[in-house]
């Protein structure tokens, strides 16, 4: 049986009751586990093109039972066909924690016992650190005046939402997210934000950010309901992040800054500086939303790397 989209373009083939399983399991994440949307999308991407190989590689329409027949070869002749069409291992990495949710699935359901999946080791990550901005370029960064569109409420649009990542830590899709609801009262020293896998976090809301979210509410032209986005497009629907990471793209050729210089790096910048200025790991977890600690860990080596350039550029030996 061969799945289709909404076009009728095929998909991939496979048994019906393998393709009922692996719906029931996407279903799952997004509606039980309340995985975040994209999660569950790149989990599917990569379901379907472990079923595409699979179908190749056993030259028939894979069904459950060959699943629970596969070897450790045939799992690592998957990654090997993956890496020679470029992938890389950071991807290949995420592909097979996402082919082995759907192995621990079917387990669970009493479908297949798949061992081979738990034996192959994950594709070495290589070691990279964010890239933060330093202080006073994510300060210029924010800045209202810095911004290049000629209409001045766009550019006070613009400045709310980078200091909204600078200021309060946000992802980009949780700063769109946000309404004016969260900022009706002038007084709030804090808003609830929602973050990966519908978690919700408090954050604290800096003076700075509120002076730019209420000069972008004086002068932005469209009506804004209580619960709707409170960021809008040139045409008054609700923005895409797109148009915020074009108008960095731009502010970083502007200024002359590296390509690292991204929305998401503002947010590094702000977890990054408060380790710096002697903010603790577990209170920049909470602040970030971060599930783990160790995730939250990676910004002592950050921090570590700056320590150790101004080391050698001010030592006189």
């Amino acid at each position: 049986m061969t799945e289709m989209t909404a076009r009728n373009i095929p998909l991939l083939e496979a048994s019906p009751a393998l393709l009922d399983a692996r719906k029931d399991w996407l279903a799952q994440l997004e509606k039980t586990r309340r995985v975040a949307k994209l999660t569950v999308e790149a989990y599917e991407r990569d379901s379907r093109q472990f079923l595409s190989f699979l179908c190749q590689h056993l030259g028939h329409i894979p069904d459950i039972s060959d699943l629970s027949d596969l070897r450790v070869a045939d799992i690592r002749s998957f990654l090997a066909y993956r890496r020679n069409e470029g992938v890389s291992s950071r991807s290949l990495g995420r592909g097979l924690a996402g082919i082995r949710s759907f192995f621990r699935y079917l387990t669970r359901a009493g479908l297949a016992n798949i061992p081979a999946a738990r034996v192959v080791r994950t594709p070495k990550q290589p070691k990279s650190l964010p890239k933060p901005l330093n202080i006073a370029d994510a300060l210029h960064i924010v800045d209202k005046n810095t911004q290049l569109d000629e209409e001045p409420w766009v550019a006070s649009r613009n400045a709310a939402i980078l200091t909204l990542l600078y200021g309060c830590g946000l992802r980009i899709s949780e700063a769109l997210a946000l309404t004016p609801a969260d900022f009706a009262d002038k007084a709030t020293t804090s808003i609830y934000v929602t973050g990966k896998g519908g978690k919700t976090r408090l954050v604290p809301v800096i003076p700075a950010v509120h002076d730019a979210v209420n000069d972008y509410l004086s002068c932005c032209p469209f009506i804004l309901p209580p619960e709707q986005p409170l960021f809008r497009g040139v045409r008054g629907g609700k923005l895409h992040r797109a148009i915020v990471e074009q108008a960095v793209q731009q502010l970083r050729s502007s200024l002359g800054l590296p390509d690292s210089v991204t929305p998401h790096a503002l947010r590094h910048s702000f977890a990054t500086h408060l380790l710096s200025r002697g903010g603790d790991l577990r209170t920049i977890q909470e602040l970030l939303g971060h599930a783990s600690l160790s995730t939250t860990q990676i910004y002592t080596g950050v921090d570590t790397d700056r320590l150790m350039e101004v080391y050698k550029k001010a030592h006189p030996r």
